[in-house]
């Protein structure tokens, strides 16, 4: 399921993907093994080339029932996102191409207990009024777990490229071809300061 976002409609204007309003009635969530099917087919609908099947998507949904979030509203399940959450060496692998992103090895994928070293957006399919709920996703990547890992996507569509400079990813040097990056505004690097401007509020602050 390599590449980003099929979608219906755009984001105006350009919006650090943090600071997205969480303030909709889009219900976002973790999927329910009962939807699987379902949301494999959309898939296959609204994301070009994708060809991974129900049963493949429901393996890696029991490595990690978080791997899918599901986008509704009064009851009408809207699409889903899915992640592939990385660790040290997924990450790494990821960088230097040599991860299969259509069937991504378990040895790079972060066990439950473990902190995620980078956050990759496998796929992306949603319609109407789903997009809405972009800013619940970024704050389920909020959570302890997620917080320190920065947000890579690869786009499949005009519309997924757009969205990604609506959300301020940029293109990064990488051997994996056209990858775009999410850098947590955390982690990123301080432009110089006059002392007395500083702020005593620590990086950690800014992610609640």
């Amino acid at each position: 399921m390599r590449g980003l976002v099929k979608e219906r409609g755009s984001l105006a204007g350009k919006h650090d993907f943090d600071s997205l309003s969480t303030d909709s009635d889009i219900e976002v969530r973790s999927a329910r093994y009962a939807e699987i099917r379902l949301l494999a087919d959309m898939a296959h609908r609204l994301v070009p080339g994708v060809q991974m099947s129900a049963d493949v998507l429901s393996s890696y949904f029991a490595f990690d029932p978080e791997t899918i979030l599901t986008f509704s509203r009064q009851g009408r399940l809207l699409g889903a996102i899915a992640f592939l959450y990385l660790n040290d060496r997924g990450h790494d692998a990821l960088l230097l191409d040599e991860i299969c992103l259509t069937h991504p090895e378990r040895e790079f994928l972060a066990v439950s207990n473990e902190d995620v070293s980078a956050t990759y957006i496998w796929a992306c399919a949603i319609t109407g009024r789903g997009i809405c709920g972009y800013g619940k996703v970024a704050a389920h990547l909020r959570k302890s777990r997620y917080v320190n890992a920065d947000v890579f996507a690869q786009p499949s569509t005009k519309a997924g490229r757009d969205w990604l400079i609506a959300t301020c990813f940029k293109q990064t040097q990488s051997f994996q071809p056209d990858l775009w990056c999410y850098q947590r505004s955390w982690n990123r690097v301080p432009m110089p300061m006059p002392a007395s401007t500083v702020s005593t509020r620590s990086y950690a602050d800014a992610r609640h």
